[in-house]
């Protein structure tokens, strides 16, 4: 696909379509796959990707995460997308919007979050795609308001958060971090269509 790119640009557009739900400039976003499971594990197994979580994922537990995409996509037309940088037809982690049902004042809720392996970071993907997630959540889904929610620590999350348009709603200790003192007091960010 990359290299069709540069020869006819339309044809290429209608290659990615074909490929994904829908795409950024640089980013492909699709349902997921079997063959993703080990480079998302390698992801997930990174301490410095995971240093704003209580710890690592086994290959296991990121099993399991893909399974719950999958069917959350089946039921809701909507996860946590698989992202490709196009360019190079590379999987580089997930950007979407997911159920959460945490023990919370806001929740139910719908949010929307990312996790990118490391060696693709400081390249704006996070942002690139987050704003394409929440023009197909609010123009293809008809949704009406997405959060996010991030440990406080984790300045370079709010920072997108912020570049997306997303606003401030509150600081709040999470109910599932509350024995992690370094994680648990984490910020509240909305964003209505």
């Amino acid at each position: 696909m990359a290299r069709l790119y540069f020869i006819n640009e339309h044809f290429t557009q209608i290659l990615v379509f074909m490929a994904y739900l829908f795409a950024s400039k640089r980013l492909g976003f699709r349902n997921w796959k079997d063959s993703d499971l080990p480079k998302m594990a390698v992801i997930n197994s990174d301490p410095t990707v995971m240093k704003h979580f209580p710890g690592t994922q086994s290959k296991e537990q990121t099993a399991e995460f893909i399974v719950r995409m999958k069917k959350q996509f089946e039921t809701n037309r909507f996860c946590y997308f698989a992202v490709d940088e196009l360019e190079k037809e590379e999987f580089i982690g997930f950007i979407g919007i997911s159920e959460q049902t945490y023990e919370a004042d806001f929740t139910p809720c719908i949010d929307i979050g990312w996790r990118i392996a490391a060696q693709h970071w400081d390249k704006g993907f996070a942002t690139e795609g987050a704003k394409k997630v929440l023009a197909y959540a609010f123009n293809e889904l008809g949704l009406d308001r997405i959060l996010s929610i991030a440990p406080m620590v984790n300045t370079a999350s709010e920072h997108v958060m912020q570049k997306i348009g997303m606003q401030k709603v509150k600081t709040f200790e999470h109910s599932l971090l509350k024995d992690n003192e370094r994680l648990k007091q984490c910020v509240l960010y909305e964003i209505k269509s």
